[in-house]
């Protein structure tokens, strides 16, 4: 199982970030938050719900969608990004609020370390598998970093990319951009787009094997 803890930086000054952060995920993934009327998200064991002050918890069986959150999480910025593999403690609790066992300790963990201001991206990976764990964490903070470093042309190519869906062509996109299918191409080569691709299905691979 995957505990994922969010906690938001700067919340005096941003004041509290928590209800509109649960809106934009329940609606790009339906289901994923506590309460919500939609069907549960798949591989989501428990729902976000907020556990204390600025902090967002759930439960996942689902290391891709992890991943997928943790990247959309770091993009947008303003959180910190805590994941803990491992097993919980049966019979499972009715959310994540209430919820325990080691991935859930590993998670609060890795939140901790993921707020140090030493760290260019504020994510970490805790795993009951230690080495996994670490090796999750350094191949998402590189495809976080890529992703936080790419240009507003880049992320325009790659969000039509992905908006479009997994059967469409490059030459598709670029008629609705308005542009060349060159450039949509060299505009997703200069933002690693494939590359980052590939290493986030990486990580989910390691994220499986922190569980231990």
């Amino acid at each position: 199982m995957f505990a994922m803890t969010i906690d938001q930086r700067a919340s005096r000054r941003d004041g509290d970030r928590v209800p509109q952060l649960l809106d934009a995920f329940e609606a790009r993934w339906p289901g994923v938050v506590a309460g919500s009327t939609a069907r549960r998200a798949p591989g989501c064991v428990r729902g976000f719900e907020r556990t204390v002050g600025d902090e967002v918890q759930a439960l996942f069986e689902d290391a891709a969608l992890v991943v997928e959150l943790a990247l959309w999480v770091l993009r947008h910025g303003g959180w910190s990004v805590g994941i803990g593999a491992g097993p919980v403690d049966e019979p499972l609790a009715p959310n994540a609020r209430a919820g325990s066992g080691p991935a859930y300790v590993l998670a609060r963990d890795a939140v901790e370390a993921a707020k140090s201001r030493q760290r260019v991206v504020p994510l970490s990976v805790r795993g009951a598998h230690h080495q996994a764990g670490l090796d999750t964490e350094a191949v998402l903070t590189l495809v976080a970093a890529i992703a936080v470093r790419r240009s507003a042309a880049g992320w325009e190519a790659v969000d039509a990319l992905e908006a479009a869906g997994p059967d469409a062509r490059q030459e598709d996109v670029a008629a609705a951009m308005g542009i060349t299918q060159q450039a949509v191409s060299q505009r997703l080569r200069t933002a690693l787009y494939d590359e980052s691709r590939t290493a986030a299905r990486a990580g989910a691979h390691l994220l499986v094997s922190a569980q231990g």
